[in-house]
């Protein structure tokens, strides 16, 4: 699929709100990676698209959300501009991280904390503790 059908279909499946949209979500997308960033704009209760802004600039994202002054949640990433924007549009909508960033943040934490002590662990143990088989991504994959 190439990225001129991509943007075909975002477009034809983006609608305006009917109704008034209570909680929405915002983030950065490429409309040409490395060259032209956009933010696009989520209804997450009916789920589906209601917005793609021509660039992630502060003021399309602050003019765009007070022109909707039903929103009372938005999901964004931990990036300053979307919540700065959200904070001067919409000072009472109560801002929350969204789930990828969540556990995007939270894996890459877990990962750093275990590459750091890896050296130690190692140590620490004989190799007759240490059961390859357990090791292993199956194993692992059936756990989870």
């Amino acid at each position: 699929m190439s990225n001129d059908t991509l943007l075909r279909i975002l477009r034809r499946h983006t609608r305006a709100p009917t109704e008034p949209l209570n909680v929405v979500g915002i983030d950065d997308w490429a409309w040409r990676r490395n060259y032209r960033y956009g933010s696009i704009v989520c209804d997450l209760e009916r789920r589906c698209i209601v917005a793609l802004l021509p660039d992630r600039e502060m003021a399309t994202v602050e003019a765009w959300l007070a022109d909707h002054p039903s929103i009372t949640v938005v999901s964004r990433d931990r990036g300053g501009g979307d919540g700065e924007a959200t904070a001067r549009a919409l000072p009472n909508t109560m801002q929350v991280a969204d789930r990828w960033h969540l556990m995007e943040n939270a894996s890459g934490a877990f990962l750093d904390a275990v590459r750091k002590s890896m050296r130690d662990i190692c140590r620490s143990m004989s190799p007759s503790t240490v059961k390859p088989y357990l090791l292993s991504i199956p194993t692992v994959t059936a756990v989870l």
